[in-house]
């Protein structure tokens, strides 16, 4: 085990990170004495920059008895190294890994940038060919989806991380819960109950790392290769991804302002169905009642299972909330997806499926042969942070925010790219969706926006079948003011120049 310090303009700071030195392997049997084999091994490791600079080499003494070789050799291949500039031995009696960093560094071995001998099943060349949703840090305006995160209550979340470390209970820390942490299914159960008006029990909630893997999951339960899928146009990238990699054919149910077109259902044996009513992802609409009730009647006499992801459900701002669809079904065919990426963070990857009765124990197993269960530790102190009325309390907090936002964020809008956009009325979610009237196409424009560090979603990639409309999907929850004017002024600038002139 080693310690690594960093150093940064020759300066050490005081964080120190723990490193295995299981790569280092010296063999009695080879014609080259053990010292030099060690010296060669440890001086690959230093050139490689897998040891960096400020790297606190770990004692001989540690050192002979983690390998099972004499301590006079450590020593002789430590002096070795630091003869040759490679180890300091300036600071006490420890050894560090000098820095190197003016030094032209040493190809130690050639990259293998050759594609691999073997294919690849259909199935993972469609996985690998769909689009990845992806953002990086301090780049996040204006990232479709992407909730504030500043003014999450970390302390409260840490120290009800911390009592559950340390209570060293055995039911969080074993192979146990595989569906779901029972308080947290518990908790989850009554917040769906009186929120969204869900039918639900917790022996019917299943937790999962996120809506998308609960997406996956279905995918493989639910559908066979061939198999006929329904889902909106346009509509959710994951979902359409999920569906694909299950070898299923898509079919768009369409999708405008004016609501979900229920006319032009194809009459093929669809299996599965896949809607966001409450906020529809991208479009912003939600599911009048008659809507509902005709799509859900439709799914009973054609035997066809309902997949409701309650999209942005949370998050609406005129009027009182809409309950879900899967309270109205009296038939047992809708399956509920949710997820607390939106509402507390998305890093924490926590989702949940509600399923019809009978369906636990399969999702069980799919769940266990695929891994795809969070830590029961992360569960509990979930289940925590809901039953102490955290949740409540910053649910209530960020709904008042992104209200605020929301109002500024598109007066600022149609201050500086009214000439290009055109908001689509919409009074949930937080993010906005925004046609483009503009030379540019908008994957193009996205394209451009990036390269000046500015994250924006192009309407046009949301739709499969049909040629995709130009439009903007802009966020606007985690984007404080300040942020939105800057923002809009590079998106003005890229705006204001025809393509190809950026």
């Amino acid at each position: 085990m080693i310690r690594a310090r960093n150093v940064k303009n020759g300066r050490t700071r005081n964080k120190i990170q723990h490193v295995l030195l299981d790569a280092v392997i010296v063999d009695a049997a080879k014609d080259a004495p053990l010292q030099r084999q060690l010296y060669e091994e440890l001086k690959q490791l230093i050139l490689t920059g897998t040891l960096r600079p400020g790297t606190v080499m770990p004692s001989t003494r540690h050192f002979s008895a983690d390998h099972g070789i004499g301590r006079n050799t450590v020593i002789a291949a430590y002096e070795q190294l630091a003869s040759e500039g490679f180890l300091d031995t300036s600071e006490r009696s420890r050894s560090t890994v000098a820095n190197l960093a003016l030094a032209k560094p040493k190809t130690i071995g050639q990259p293998i940038h050759q594609a691999p001998s073997g294919k690849l099943s259909k199935r993972g060349e469609l996985m690998c060919s769909q689009p990845r949703q992806r953002s990086i840090p301090g780049e996040f305006a204006f990232h479709p989806g992407t909730p504030e995160i500043r003014q999450f209550p970390f302390d409260q979340w840490r120290r009800l991380m911390a009592n559950r470390v340390a209570s060293v209970r055995e039911d969080i820390f074993g192979y146990h819960s595989i569906s779901g942490y029972p308080a947290l299914k518990e908790s989850i159960t009554t917040y769906l109950r009186s929120s969204r008006n869900v039918d639900c029990d917790p022996s019917r909630v299943v937790i999962t790392t996120g809506a998308q893997a609960a997406l996956d999951l279905l995918s493989r339960l639910l559908l066979d290769p061939g198999d006929h899928v329904l889902m909106e146009e346009p509509g959710y990238m994951g979902a359409q991804s999920s569906f694909l990699a299950a070898g299923a054919e898509l079919h768009p149910l369409h999708v405008s302002s004016s609501g979900w077109d229920l006319d032009n259902i194809p009459d093929l044996p669809i299996k599965a169905l896949y809607l966001t009513p409450s906020c529809q992802l991208p479009m912003g609409v939600t599911m009048r009642m008659e809507q509902r009730l005709r799509l859900l009647e439709t799914a009973r006499q054609r035997d066809i299972w309902v997949i409701e992801d309650d999209f942005d459900s949370e998050y609406r701002f005129v009027g009182q909330p809409i309950p879900a669809m899967q309270g109205s079904d009296p038939n047992g065919k809708t399956i509920y997806v949710g997820t607390f990426a939106k509402t507390l963070f998305p890093a924490l990857r926590l989702g949940f499926v509600v399923l019809p009765p009978g369906m636990t124990d399969g999702m069980r197993s799919a769940i266990n042969i695929t891994g795809q269960y969070p830590p029961l530790v992360l569960q509990a102190t979930l289940a925590d942070f809901m039953d102490r009325g955290f949740f409540a309390r910053h649910l209530r907090r960020m709904r008042r925010l992104y209200a605020k936002r929301r109002e500024r964020f598109i007066e600022i809008a149609r201050e500086t790219a009214g000439q290009w956009l055109e908001l689509q009325p919409s009074d949930a979610g937080i993010q906005t969706l925004w046609h483009l009237e503009s030379e540019w196409r908008d994957i193009a424009l996205a394209e451009a926006a990036a390269d000046r560090q500015l994250n924006i979603g192009p309407l046009s990639r949301h739709f499969r079948h049909a040629p995709g409309k130009n439009g903007l999907i802009l966020g606007y929850a985690a984007v404080e003011e300040p942020a939105v004017i800057a923002g809009f002024s590079k998106l003005c600038s890229l705006l204001q120049s025809p393509p190809g002139r950026t």
